[in-house]
């Protein structure tokens, strides 16, 4: 009979952590899964397309193709940018087209454990509900997870 050690079985995967890139619009922090973007750019000149959407500010070249540059913050009823304020843009695919997400500014990739998400409360304001996945429940901040689909369906029907 061995009396060799037994190897502990690894720990149930209740450490599986998704990851989000952060970004900030009119002072809420919002996520994007890492994997659904494609770039990140800082300002960009944007050419407005008439009789379009309100929430679609225009469209820009990037590298050769055009993308459709999509105002987040008129999407999701916030008050405009002020005049001269600075913005980025996260660029993400969807049905094989490049979008452009307008927003304030982005901030860190945070890998967020699964079992800390939780489904939208019901307080969270009903047009944000149709675009979010859920929420994250940060230190001293929520963290409200975008559904990318959801977004850019609501603007192309």
């Amino acid at each position: 009979m061995s009396t060799t050690p037994s190897k502990k079985a690894p720990p149930p995967s209740t450490e599986h952590a998704r990851d989000f890139l952060t970004i900030t619009i009119a002072n809420q922090l919002f996520g994007i899964p890492v994997l659904q973007v494609q770039d990140v750019l800082g300002s960009q000149k944007v050419t407005k397309i008439p009789l379009a959407p309100p929430e679609i500010a225009g469209a820009l070249n990037l590298r050769g193709r055009i993308v459709t540059a999509l105002d987040v913050r008129q999407k999701l009823g916030l008050e405009p940018r002020a005049k001269g304020e600075k913005n980025m843009s996260v660029v993400v695919e969807f049905h094989n087209e490049l979008f452009s997400l307008v927003i304030d500014k982005v901030g860190d990739v945070l890998s967020l454990r699964s079992e800390d998400y939780e489904s939208n409360p019901a307080t969270l304001d009903r047009l944000w509900r149709e675009v979010s996945l859920g929420i994250y429940r940060l230190e001293n901040r929520l963290l409200i997870v975008l559904d990318i689909p959801k977004l850019l369906s609501a603007t192309n029907s």
